[in-house]
Order: C-alpha cells, then structure tokens, then sequence
C-alpha cells in the first residue's frame, strides 16, 4: 500500500493563495497523480491531473487559479491554489493514478 500524506492545509482568505503538498515516494511520483476535493455536503470532486510525463489537466473550475506540480527533490505532489475562491473550501486529497491509493486529506477553510 502506497503511503500519501497530504499537509498545508489552513484557512485562506478570498482572493489569496495557498499552498498544499502530497508527500510520497520518489516512485510514485512518476506516474499519473491527481488532487481531488469534498466539500462538505457535496460529492467527491476531481480537481487537477498531472500524467507522467508532465502534462497537467485541470476541473473547470480551478483551471486558470490552480496548479498542479511535481517537486522531486521533496518527493511531494503540490497544488498551487490562487484567487482561492469560497467554493474551494473542502477536504483536499491526493490520489494516485486510477485514484488506487489516498492520503488522508487536508482541510482548507475559506474566510475572511
């Protein structure tokens, strides 16, 4: 079983920026790595993909405030968050490739 520790989570203000890491191994970071989100109430939500070879993907809603990363020498997955919005409030997650293998989540909290 992979191990996915997700961390950054925390309150950001409407219109900030924020910063989530996903610590893994170095060979799990090779593959397909996505984020996912909950907020709550609401169903599980895909945010962004980064493929193996770099090309990254992004929900409708985060593309153009969000990005999706791979720091190899910390071995983390990162989501960059910008003009963090309200409705970005949620559970993060990270998953590996076909969402086989989770972390437990960080909380980010929305408020001014």
């Amino acid at each position: 079983e992979e191990l996915l520790v997700e961390s950054g989570g925390g309150l950001v203000q409407p219109g900030g920026s924020h910063r989530l890491a996903c610590a893994t191994s170095t060979s799990v970071l090779t593959y397909d790595m996505n984020w996912v989100r909950q907020a709550p109430g609401k169903a599980l939500e895909w945010v962004a993909r980064i493929d193996a070879d770099g090309t990254t993907h992004y929900a409708d809603s985060v593309k153009g405030r969000f990005t999706i990363s791979r720091d190899n020498a910390k071995s983390t997955l990162d989501l960059e968050m910008d003009n963090v919005k309200r409705d970005d409030a949620a559970m993060y997650y990270c998953a590996t490739a076909g969402f086989t293998y989770w972390g437990q989540g960080t909380q980010v909290t929305v408020s001014s």
